[in-house]
């Protein structure tokens, strides 16, 4: 499910997300209630790009939060939906997703879930396949992936996702709405990946300049919801590359139970499979 050649050039995304067997599209998260048109007495913000840009550090604040993510990717009339489920650390910069792969990704009718640790720098996963022993974990260097794992991984990590918001080049307030029964503002505009990577924090900074290079667009369209504590609730990004057409992926971020532990143990270096994985 990731890509093993490294150092892409821009342009190149989608020949490393085909070659992960999860070519296809798809489906944002469920989860916001409400069409997000703004009310009467509404008072936008003074300066909504300036408001979303300080979602990654609120998060760091906030300490750690569960999470939920979706991948769909449409190509060729294909369509695909890729979910995960786990934790993240923000202040520690660690996380850890279950990935459900559909039967499609897997090309077989059944497909264990992926376990993925992400941690600065690197993503660690068991029950990849492709010739992985079931007991052995992959370690793949983020900063060398075309898109930086904002795709390749089948979702984008949560801490990536948030800090991808640094680079906001426009933004909008859209109005008040719901997400899964909390009250959030829902903000809209475009991201510059280039931007964010300049101000990201070192935990994610060498993936994301991976990701300003591979990408063959630099602007990425967001809606963002942040609730009344200024904490990102859901955020989703839509990104698009050509290879034999263009590929569409939205990807969908779900962030609630702000506060709860989140532990990552790496695993030991004996567990790391170091033969030949298969394309």
């Amino acid at each position: 499910m990731v890509v093993h050649q490294h150092r892409r050039r821009r342009g190149r995304v989608g020949e490393a997300v085909l070659a992960l067997g999860v070519a296809a599209t798809v489906a944002a998260m469920s989860g916001c209630a409400g069409a997000g048109a703004g009310r009467a007495d509404d008072r936008p913000p003074a300066d909504p790009a300036a408001t979303v840009r300080g979602a990654a550090d609120r998060l760091a604040e906030t300490g750690s939060a569960q999470a939920r993510t979706a991948m769909e990717m449409a190509t060729g009339g294909t369509r695909v939906t890729i979910r995960g489920e786990g934790g993240v650390d923000f202040e520690n910069r660690m996380g850890q997703l279950l990935v459900m792969l559909p039967a499609d990704a897997a090309g077989k009718d059944e497909h264990r879930p992926i376990t993925e640790l992400l941690v600065p720098g690197a993503l660690y996963m068991k029950n990849r396949g492709a010739g992985v022993p079931d007991d052995k974990w992959v370690r793949v260097d983020t900063t060398t992936l075309a898109d930086g794992n904002l795709v390749t991984g089948g979702a984008t990590d949560p801490l990536a996702a948030a800090e991808l918001l640094r680079g906001v080049r426009e933004a909008t307030y859209v109005g008040e709405t719901e997400v899964a029964g909390t009250k959030v503002r829902h903000y809209s505009g475009t991201i510059d990946i280039g931007r964010a990577a300049q101000l990201a924090s070192p935990a994610v900074k060498g993936a994301l300049e991976a990701a300003a290079k591979g990408f063959s667009k630099d602007a990425v369209p967001f809606d963002a919801y942040l609730d009344e504590e200024g904490r990102l609730r859901k955020v989703r990004h839509r990104f698009s590359y050509v290879n034999n057409g263009v590929i569409d992926v939205s990807s969908t971020t779900l962030l609630y139970g702000f506060g709860t532990p989140v532990k990552v143990v790496l695993p030991a270096s004996g567990d790391i499979y170091a033969g030949k994985i298969a394309g």
